[in-house]
């Protein structure tokens, strides 16, 4: 059985003198405590040495994929005749297997010998020093590092990550900046606030012009409009704006020339990220555009972590806090996250948003997919798709149409005259003649509800002027005092004893004798 050993300075095959000590994990360690024990287990057969940095780099980078390479191919080939082969990579074993019909050992006592001859390396292999190792194994771990960095798939995109930050960053500095220039040539010249509304003319207006005062003797046909720039000049000789010195207008002047170059830098990277987008998410560029796509892609960390999502979390990408926020309420969940800013989505009627961010999200999908582990470099899904979106957009537009022109679902459906149909007792029954005595009928009932109701009207009216005289009592008896009411209630009190109290005797006997 042969060992096949990978180092930095180069490929080793070692003899296994004694294969039974494989079985014993605990036994070869033993026998690997100094060189002359390891000695005695195995034996150096071969050794192929690196030529320079970039073979040991090509070498490494392919033993990591678990690929066979083509100068340990040619070194097996030389040394490994009738040889069983004990390997760390189970992976290669089964390619080198296949390819070379080498059989391949991979156990826990092969990565025990393995761990025991790097231990040992120094005293096995006479030609290599562990000072030499060293050097070689740090050097060639900084360059796998950055090989791997630099043509990874998943680190591609992490330009698109950092430009889509630094827009976004870009966009809140000029905007602060270009209300910073407004603040203070405001000061100087407030009419033009007005005048000019744009931040990158306004801007351009400041530095080329300075002082107000120099306004009629300037020519603003590059920055602004005919109109705009009479309207400036007139408003410039009756401004009421304060005098500023030369050393304060330089100042405002260089600030707003940091804006002019904020906004051409942001114009450069904006090309920039659209190129980058096409070349890596053609098919996702061409559904939500490249911004979007940008946004998203950054919020996922990566075009491959986003081509994991399913569709249902890329709707709400971007309304995580509206979400959870929704779940903890009982209320409706949020239906659109990021991808609401796409143009599918902004074209359509508020009540279709929520099904034209479904239907997008999964297309948007789909197209992540591709994009991410396909290999063609063409938007044909992403045209595709973005046809099958339109077309349910017009179709939802066209049945709400539909159904606000056309009759709505309650209304009968007229029904074709036909002559011979017998069917139906209202077709086939012969018109009734007019009866007159139904007329009589109505009159009397009309009369009858006018007196009921003229005797109801009456006791209507009693009930509203005895509220009236009751609303008027209490109204009196809310203004009087209280010293007021409490006699009235005591000579009210007396007259009623008087009224029920006899008369006297007298008064009787009287009544009697003129009787």
């Amino acid at each position: 059985m042969l060992l096949l050993f990978e180092s930095p300075a180069g490929f080793a095959l070692f003899k296994v003198l004694d294969e039974g000590k494989l079985k014993d994990v605990e036994d070869l360690q033993k026998d690997f405590l100094d060189g002359e024990s390891a000695k005695k287990v195995v034996k150096l057969k071969k050794f192929v040495k690196f030529e320079n940095t970039a073979e040991a780099l090509a070498s490494a980078a392919s033993m990591v994929d678990s690929k066979l390479d083509k100068k340990l191919k040619k070194f097996l080939k030389k040394n490994c005749e009738d040889e069983t082969l004990a390997i760390a990579d189970p992976k290669l074993g089964s390619i080198i297997k296949e390819k070379m019909g080498i059989p391949c050992v991979h156990s826990s006592g092969v990565m025990e010998l393995l761990r025991g001859v790097r231990q040992q390396l120094a005293e096995l292999a006479s030609g290599l020093a562990a000072s030499d190792v060293a050097p070689m194994a740090l050097g060639l771990s900084h360059s796998l590092s950055r090989y791997k960095l630099k043509f990874s798939p998943d680190k591609v995109d992490t330009m698109i990550v950092q430009a889509i930050g630094l827009l976004d960053d870009l966009d809140k500095e000029l905007n602060t900046y270009a209300m910073r220039v407004r603040e203070w040539y405001g000061w100087h010249f407030p009419e033009m606030t007005k005048i000019v509304t744009d931040n990158i003319e306004y801007s351009k207006t400041v530095k080329f012009m300075g002082m107000r005062d120099k306004a009629a003797g300037k020519d603003f046909s590059g920055i602004l409009l005919e109109e705009t720039e009479q309207e400036l000049k007139d408003a410039a000789v009756v401004s009421m704006g304060t005098d500023v010195s030369d050393e304060d207008m330089e100042y405002i002047a260089n600030l707003a020339e940091q804006v002019i170059g904020l906004s051409e830098y942001r114009a450069q990277l904006s090309d920039y990220l659209r190129s980058r987008m096409q070349a890596i998410a053609p098919n996702l560029t061409v559904l939500v555009g490249e911004l979007v796509g940008a946004r998203l892609i950054a919020h996922a960390g990566s075009l491959i972590n986003l081509a994991k999502y399913p569709a249902s979390t890329l709707q709400i990408l971007g309304a995580e806090k509206a979400l959870f926020r929704a779940l903890k309420t009982k209320r409706e969940t949020p239906k659109y996250g990021l991808i609401y800013h796409a143009s599918l989505i902004g074209q359509s009627a508020p009540k279709f948003k929520g099904k034209m961010s479904r239907v997008l999200a999964a297309k948007c999908a789909l197209s992540c997919r591709v994009d991410a582990l396909g290999d063609s470099s063409v938007a044909t899904i992403g045209i595709e798709t973005r046809a099958a979106v339109e077309a349910r957009l017009r179709q939802l537009e066209g049945r709400s149409l539909a159904g606000a022109g056309g009759k709505g679902k309650g209304t009968p459906k007229t029904e074709v005259y036909d002559k011979t149909r017998s069917d139906g007792a209202a077709l086939a029954a012969a018109p009734k003649a007019y009866n007159t005595d139904g007329d009589v009928k109505i009159e009397k009932k009309k009369k009858k509800k006018a007196e009921s109701s003229d005797e109801e009207e009456e006791p209507v009216k009693e009930k509203k002027e005895k509220k009236e005289k009751k609303e008027k009592k209490e109204e009196k008896e809310a203004k009087t005092p209280k010293s007021e009411k409490k006699k009235k209630r005591k000579a009210d009190e007396s007259e009623d004893e008087e009224e029920e109290a006899p008369a006297p005797k007298s008064e009787k006997k009287k009544k009697k004798s003129k009787e």
